[in-house]
């Protein structure tokens, strides 16, 4: 089978915050996607309203940039583990790959995971040094530490002898040598041509489209993104839709699509080879293949990694349930976990034996958190439990999902994170100091262990830590670990937050409400500053008397409440605790409301956990 000329497919790969979007941005720009007076915003590829405020890529979007008269389909991948899905999704698409590694950061866990990934499907490395420009760059050792990654990932003579180019992404300038002159990205583009092969595939075969991504229009309603390995796509045929359990015929495209810049171009046929968009076709679904009628041939199925975490996703039951949310039924929200599934083959929704939950699995907090807070952002309103590690058997073992956790600390905390994590059954297998006061710990730890402790990291090394972390492996199960160690505030009763109650509340935890905002009994309010919950009036009053004075209260000040958002509170709630989401605010509160049930509650549960033991 013969290779393109006029083609190159690549994915640009990375871990987070290493510039790929940044780059993307300049090769649009020098390839004359923009005309020199177009405002263009930065990032323009991180299109949804999370990836912006967030800085990360979410979801991997493909564009089209020509040079030389070769069209160069590009995908933009996210950097985060949790997002992992996409990556492998979209590494179906491509013929290679450039890899992304910060010139002062070097490789980090999930460079680690995209080169496997890459490599395990032989794609052919253009290695990028970027951010040349910062102070404190150290080029050689990081090419040094990526050389590195590939001998310990067991690649091949082949794969191990890739091209370096050095690259400013925000400058737009590229480099094959440091040494030389270059105003441009020219050198990177030269690069892909010579470096990545043209796709492999044949005009003249059975048709064969691999459904890789899903779009939605209001115009011509659920687009199929992917790309064609053989055959030829055209208007006005008939075709068959290779599904996992059936196959579907005839089918008609309503609309063909190829990629121009950031946009979709209507066209009568497309060849071989050539990433592309159909339209007109009712539920399409991810891994699905459309074939010729008359002699249907199925590309293999999209497998990725399976999910390691899990969430429950309640009906809102609390009293303040309907004040502001749009969708608040089980109806609604299966309908939308489900429509989730149809474009996320990272996710995967099971039922429950309650008609008001449903289990939702995930690569990871991070995951499950976007998806809880787009949900939200479209006017659901439902309630969410703590996040739990799916565990498997092995030979009658209980086996858990354990991660190869990196972090990078001043000196001076190593003792505190070293401390906390291995409470928490963590193991530190490697220790490296990188200079400047800073040092590289790598531990292995349960999934189990993490959750609920990267704002506690935060906390304990101000601000200066990072942490970075992978799937490893299974292990048998570690025992107990602890998490929360401290209680918390829990309302006993309805009403609106009085500053006079929070100032009673100095000495015994931090509230996370304000004066005035209305609470219900089970709402907690707060963190105890010790072990245990506490139930508290925070609703309460000071007595008015003829005997005060008007301004014997005027230089009291209060301690300004402790806000959480979305992702700090899934971290923060305990087994019985549940956070309940609205477009408009997000809350904690028990899963017993009634203090007298809930006690009843507790004192069964330690009653049988002393029976068990």
């Amino acid at each position: 089978m013969k290779r393109k000329p006029n083609i190159r497919n690549i994915a640009i790969i990375a871990h987070v915050d290493h510039g790929k979007t940044t780059l993307l941005d300049a090769m649009l720009h020098q390839s004359g996607v923009f005309r020199d007076n177009q405002h263009v915003q930065e990032r323009v590829m991180d299109s949804m309203d999370l990836e912006r405020e967030r800085g990360i890529t979410i979801m991997a979007k493909n564009t089209a940039v020509w040079y030389k008269d070769i069209k160069i389909n590009i995908i933009d991948t996210p950097g985060h583990a949790d997002f992992g899905g996409e990556v492998e999704r979209s590494l179906n698409l491509v013929d290679g790959v450039l890899l992304l590694v910060d010139a002062s950061e070097g490789p980090l866990p999930q460079t680690r995971f995209v080169v496997q990934k890459a490599l395990g499907k032989n794609l052919p490395v253009i290695l990028v040094i970027n951010k040349i420009d910062r102070s404190d760059a150290r080029i050689e050792e990081v090419i040094n530490e990526v050389y590195d990654l590939f001998i310990d990932l067991n690649a091949n003579e082949e794969q191990i002898e890739f091209p370096v180019l050095y690259t400013n992404a925000k400058a737009g300038v590229a480099y094959q040598d440091l040494k030389a002159d270059s105003q441009d990205l020219r050198p990177l583009f030269e690069s892909i041509l010579e470096r990545i092969p043209g796709p492999e595939s044949d005009d003249h075969k059975i048709t064969q489209f691999l459904i890789t991504n899903l779009d939605y229009d209001s115009y011509v309603g659920q687009i199929g993104i992917g790309r064609l390995f053989n055959g030829r796509l055209a208007m006005n045929k008939d075709y068959a839709l290779c599904e996992s359990d059936r196959i579907r015929k005839p089918v008609r495209l309503a609309a063909l699509y190829t990629f121009d810049g950031l946009k979709k171009i209507l066209t009568e046929s497309v060849e071989a080879g050539d990433i592309v968009a159909i339209a007109g076709i009712d539920s399409m679904h991810i891994g699905d293949t459309l074939s010729e009628m008359e002699n249907p041939s199925p590309l293999p199925r999209i497998m990725v990694d399976e999910p390691t975490v899990s969430m429950l996703f309640y009906v809102n039951n609390s009293p303040f349930a309907g004040k502001e949310g749009q969708f608040l039924t089980s109806r609604h929200i299966r309908e939308r976990l489900d429509r989730e599934i149809l474009g996320n083959v990272a996710i995967q929704i099971k039922s429950t034996n309650r008609a008001d939950a449903f289990e939702v699995c995930g690569r990871g907090e991070l995951q499950l958190a976007v998806l809880i807070e787009t949900m939200r952002r479209e006017g659901y309103e439902f309630m969410v439990s703590k996040p739990t590690v799916i565990t498997r058997e092995e030979n009658g073992k209980t086996m858990e999902p354990v991660e190869r956790v990196y972090v990078d600390v001043p000196g001076e905390f190593i003792g505190v994170i070293t401390e906390k994590l291995s409470t928490r059954k963590g193991r530190m297998v490697n220790m490296h100091t990188i200079g400047s006061g800073r040092t590289d710990l790598e531990f292995l730890i349960p999934s189990r262990g993490l959750i609920g402790f990267r704002t506690q990291f935060l906390t304990d090394t101000k601000g200066a830590g990072i942490m970075h972390s992978i799937m490893e492996s299974y292990e048998p199960w570690f025992g107990p670990i602890p998490q929360r160690t401290t209680g918390a505030l829990v309302a006993d009763r309805a009403g609106k937050v009085s500053s006079y109650a929070c100032l009673s509340m100095t000495d015994r935890g931090e509230l996370f409400v304000s004066p005035n905002i209305e609470v219900y009994a089970g709402m907690v309010v707060g963190e105890r500053n010790r072990e245990g919950d506490l139930d508290v009036n925070i609703t309460k009053d000071k007595k008015l008397t003829n005997m005060r004075s008007s301004t014997a209260e005027a230089t009291v000040t209060l301690r300004p409440p402790r806000p959480l958002s979305l992702d700090q509170a899934i971290e923060f709630i305990a087994e019985d605790e549940l956070v309940e989401v609205t477009p408009k605010a997000e809350r904690l509160c028990k899963m017993i409301l009634d203090p007298v049930t809930r006690e009843v509650q507790r004192k069964r549960n330690r009653k049988m956990s002393l029976d068990s033991e």
